[in-house]
């Protein structure tokens, strides 16, 4: 069930050019989130109608955090607020990593899940980290970025059981190149693959899955409107049918936004 709550700002700022954090305080939302589902920001300036689909980063109780990129006058509204002040949020939104049923569906198949490569790449690292928080299993957390501004690198390090790998394009910090290129320099190894950042990003990683015959779960980018599943302005191509469109279409805010690989097109 998705709650809307005019939520109270415990503490905001940035965390890297262009990228800020906000935690809130919810009633509801907090308690009811998983890993992988996404809340809907509000403007509080009445000429913007649209609400900003921001990934769910952290929670802690009633305190739910979100880490995000401006990219526009709604975020870069959202990047000036600091703590007392108060947004509109809506959520839990979407489908998120259901880990409960996809340990299941990989002991149907006789597959272990003892081991977990978990792959962000740019603003869908952040999801990741309530993910790794969540899973009891080692976890081999392999992160892209542009330069050496590797915001969350140390959350991810403090998660026990969890090995860090950094792959950024100018080579300043780890492996110079992308997260594919860290896992072969450093040979890292999985049972399951979970993933979230841009479309080139996603569809190599579902190319290697496939390739290594790995269990493969995808976070999907995408533009939303309503955030509820109405609009139909964030579909994607699916490999099925989907009940609700009849055609090769799912809504990624509401099927997804993750989805096993071989479910979608990318």
């Amino acid at each position: 069930m998705a709650y809307r709550e005019n939520a109270e700002i415990l503490k905001a700022g940035c965390l890297a050019d262009g990228v800020y954090e906000i935690w809130f305080e919810t009633k509801n939302i907090a308690k009811e989130a998983k890993a992988g589902q996404f809340i809907s920001v509000y403007s509080n300036d009445g000429s913007r109608l649209l609400p900003r689909p921001i990934s769910i980063c952290r929670v802690e109780g009633s305190k739910l955090r979100i880490v995000y990129r401006v990219a526009g006058k709604g975020t870069a509204e959202f990047s000036q607020m600091k703590a007392g002040d108060r947004l509109d949020i809506q959520g839990p939104l979407g489908n998120g990593y259901d880990i409960e049923k996809i340990a299941e569906e990989l002991k149907a198949e006789g597959r272990s899940f003892d081991r977990a490569i978990l792959f962000g790449g740019g603003i869908g690292i952040p999801p990741m980290l309530e993910l790794a928080h969540k899973l009891n299993c080692h976890r081999n957390v392999v992160v892209g970025y542009r330069d050496n501004q590797t915001f969350l690198r140390a959350d991810f390090e403090a998660v026990a059981d969890t090995d860090v790998y950094i792959a950024t394009e100018d080579g300043s910090v780890g492996t110079k190149g992308n997260v594919l290129d860290a896992v072969r320099e450093n040979d890292v190894l999985g049972d399951v693959i979970f993933a979230c950042g841009p479309t080139p990003m996603l569809r190599a990683i579902k190319a290697y899955a496939l390739e290594k015959d790995i269990p493969c779960y995808v976070s999907l980018e995408e533009k939303m409107a309503c955030g509820i599943g109405a609009c139909l302005a964030c579909v994607c191509k699916s490999t099925e049918v989907d009940g609700h469109s009849q055609v090769k279409n799912k809504r990624v805010c509401k099927e997804g936004p993750v989805f096993n690989v071989k479910e979608v097109e990318l």
